[in-house]
């Protein structure tokens, strides 16, 4: 609807991406923001606007010239949120009387309409080809993934066996705690592994993605949940970035105690991470992961099960104070 800069590789990868997450997402308003193929917020909402919101707030450093796919229609409230952000793609099934008016205003954006975004879920379980060019001219075909983890009836209870003796977690999670698995397993379908993600009442907190290593994704996921928050907290309070703050205390011009408190906040919430399920797109092949997210008080824990050492994030689990929540989904969700 307006082609702004001609739109490139990326934002159209980004839209495709953005709908694959979203085909899952249909049940309620959702919207996710894409930044280089990978989603850097996602969330359901009471409404459009609402779930934007919420996506953007998870990250509003990375969500800077990203791309938002949106579930309904853009309605005026959800074009003023997007209008207030530089971004570089909004696609959406249609919008709203007024609406474009609100966006065309930023001329350089690409506002892409994409009819019947909510026939998507009439196409989850169908398969297409997709394709990976090799520098030598070869290619390979293989059919794409289909995320089967789709109602809490889907997911597998943890249990191991090891030296002759099982193991199974203690606490069953919550419906809270399992609405937040098939809502983290179903962004996570578009994450590029090895990925962790954070995720709390329909939206994420914290993104782990592309990381060699399964450990280290998880401590990144953290890193990131941590800075994410501390600047909003600083635009909450400042309306502005808190790097920016950092900049105007290095140059005398503020208080640097202003910084020193929204640096203890964050600390003291711990970043939001509290209360919220961890997933990971495959099995931790220690418990070292698992680790991560429990000493940052995860509540449950999300992950493809099948690894020697279940019996040790199984423990992880029950050792955990208070108890923490384990399900399998007997899938691994691995992108690359």
């Amino acid at each position: 609807l307006q082609v702004g800069k001609h739109p490139g590789k990326i934002n159209l990868t980004d839209i495709d991406n953005g709908l694959n997450i979203l085909k899952y997402l249909m049940d309620k308003p959702a919207a996710v923001i894409l930044k280089h193929n990978n989603p850097c917020g996602a969330a359901y909402g009471d409404s459009l606007a609402h779930a934007f919101d919420r996506a953007n707030r998870c990250d509003r450093i990375a969500a800077f010239g990203g791309a938002v796919i949106l579930s309904r229609a853009c309605d005026n409230d959800t074009a003023t949120l997007l209008s207030q952000n530089y971004l570089e793609v909004v696609c959406a099934p249609s919008f709203e009387e007024g609406s474009l008016e609100i966006l065309k205003k930023s001329k350089n954006l690409r506002v892409i309409q994409i009819n019947r975004i909510d026939r998507l879920a009439e196409f989850e379980k169908f398969r297409f080809v997709d394709f990976k060019s090799l520098i030598d001219g070869g290619i390979i075909a293989q059919q794409s993934a289909v995320n089967s983890i789709r109602s809490a009836a889907d997911l597998k209870p943890a249990t191991a066996t090891w030296k002759g003796e099982t193991f199974a977690c203690d606490r069953a999670p919550s419906q809270r705690e399992l609405d937040d698995m098939i809502f983290g397993w179903a962004v996570e379908h578009g994450v590029t592994s090895n990925s962790v993600l954070y995720v709390k009442d329909g939206c994420t907190v914290g993104i782990g993605t592309g990381e060699q290593d399964r450990v280290g994704v998880a401590e990144i996921a953290v890193h990131k949940a941590y800075i994410k928050y501390a600047d909003t907290l600083c635009f909450d309070q400042y309306k502005i970035p808190y790097a920016d703050l950092a900049l105007q205390i290095a140059q005398g011009k503020r208080d640097k105690d202003e910084l020193a408190a929204i640096d203890a906040k964050t600390k003291a919430d711990r970043a939001g991470i509290p209360g919220s399920v961890m997933i990971s797109d495959a099995f931790f092949p220690f418990r070292d992961g698992a680790d991560v997210g429990i000493r940052q008080g995860v509540t449950a824990i999300l992950q493809a099960g099948g690894s020697m050492r279940d019996f040790e994030t199984i423990q992880a689990c029950n050792e955990a104070d208070p108890k923490v929540a384990m399900m399998f989904t007997g899938q691994r969700s691995f992108k690359h």
